[in-house]
């Protein structure tokens, strides 16, 4: 036998007893808490992985953990999703099919629409993504998000992404854009997003995928339950042309070179100004705010917990609840992935701010809060594997489908 083989299926081994251990544990409701793991341990070469068990006034949490250090030149950090915004996927599947060595889930979503009868749920996420540079999405109006109440000072705007420099941040993205339109120029208020400001258009792209564009003209900017727009328009361009015009939002896939463009309240009266041939150029772009201007290699939205070392004001310290999150450190070398288990042992989970403290002492200067409940989810392929194992129990007793997540990838050591 090879020695790079040997020493591969040794490291598999040791992996995959830890991973039972730690399966094993969340099945032990009486067991006293186990002690946290001693040491990391190599899931591939930049990658570690480790559970932590973390007593709280509502019960044992434990926590699966997956370190990244991105300061290795073979270790990168990326998208996982369905190819389109809105669908959505168990998080094993995307890992696998993009070639991913771990992950978690990713950002908030549009899960339901019981507020709107008659109107699909999208499956979008909530805030911002970038996949390979180029952007998917922009962010919803904060009273139209899913998830927590943000705490103050934060907005849908924000994401955990990777920068060109190849550095891990959490920054801003907003949308900078117009439709122009022989009538004037038009300022764009979204892009692929499932709620589009109150008097507003919005681009939709083949990114968007083929549901159903009717709850972009949903809810309003402050109450994501307000009925839906009684006046929207809806313009196809394709070649800088309008190729069609419609009363309402359409559905089905769009194709490639063609946009489609969506307007409610004001933005629909500019809109139904134009017939078909008149001439329309749509420029669209995610732009960073603040003093970091990097562009952005991948990011995902996030709600923030924690910056500078220090948890943000304002944090729920009383709903506990099984959560994900991700965290930088290492000034952006280092990327923390955490979800929680979803056990019958350890259900209860943490509250915001318990979460907030725990990324802080595993060393994250910087974290988000992503989707949880069924939704938080924890994947792995040690060396030597062909597809990632869930290493923690998600708390519906399966994967749940989501629209997104977050990637680690290594490349072979020979390369």
């Amino acid at each position: 036998m090879r020695r790079g083989t040997a020493v591969r299926q040794v490291r598999l081994r040791t992996f995959l007893l830890l991973v039972v251990a730690a399966l094993l544990g969340t099945g032990l409701a009486a067991a006293p808490p186990a002690a946290p793991a001693p040491v990391w341990s190599r899931v591939a070469a930049g990658v570690e992985y480790r559970t932590v068990d973390v007593p709280s006034e509502n019960g044992t949490a434990r926590a699966h953990v997956l370190s990244a250090d991105l300061g290795d030149a073979r270790v990168s950090a990326g998208l996982l999703y369905p190819g389109v915004v809105a669908a959505r996927s168990a998080l094993s599947v995307l890992a696998d099919r993009a070639g991913a060595t771990g992950g978690i889930n990713g950002d908030f979503f549009n899960v339901t629409e019981t507020e709107h009868p008659g109107v699909e749920a999208t499956g979008a996420p909530v805030g911002p993504a970038v996949a390979d540079g180029r952007p998917l999405k922009a962010a919803v109006p904060k009273g139209q998000r899913f998830g927590p109440a943000l705490p103050p000072g934060t907005n849908t705007r924000q994401v955990l992404g990777v920068g060109e420099d190849g550095r891990a941040r959490i920054g801003e993205l907003g949308l900078e854009g117009s439709v122009s339109t022989p009538y004037g120029e038009l300022p764009l208020g979204g892009l692929n997003q499932y709620a589009l400001p109150v008097g507003s258009v919005g681009l939709f792209t083949r990114d968007w995928g083929s549901a159903s564009r009717v709850r972009a003209t949903c809810g309003t900017d402050t109450r994501r339950a307000a009925p839906c727009s009684e006046e929207t328009f809806e313009v196809t361009v394709r070649g800088g042309k309008v190729v069609a015009v419609a009363e309402e939002p359409g559905r089905g896939a769009i194709a490639a070179g063609t946009k489609v463009v969506v307007g409610r309240e004001a933005g629909a009266r500019e809109l139904r100004k134009l017939a078909v041939g008149d001439l329309v150029t749509v420029r669209h772009k995610l732009a960073a705010a603040g003093a970091d201007p990097v562009a952005y290699r991948f990011a995902v939205g996030g709600y923030p917990v924690l910056r500078g070392g220090e948890p943000l004001g304002g944090l729920d310290g009383v709903a506990a609840a099984v959560r994900t999150a991700a965290g930088t450190g290492g000034d952006g070398t280092r990327l923390l992935l955490l979800a929680l288990d979803g056990g019958a042992g350890f259900r209860s989970g943490l509250t915001v701010a318990e979460l907030a403290g725990l990324m802080r002492d595993l060393g994250a200067s910087d974290a988000v809060n992503l989707d949880g409940g069924g939704s938080s989810t924890l994947v792995a392929r040690p060396d030597g594997a062909t597809k990632v194992s869930v290493l923690n129990h998600p708390s519906g007793g399966a994967q749940r489908p989501v629209p997104n997540g977050i990637g680690l990838f290594v490349r072979p050591e020979a390369a």
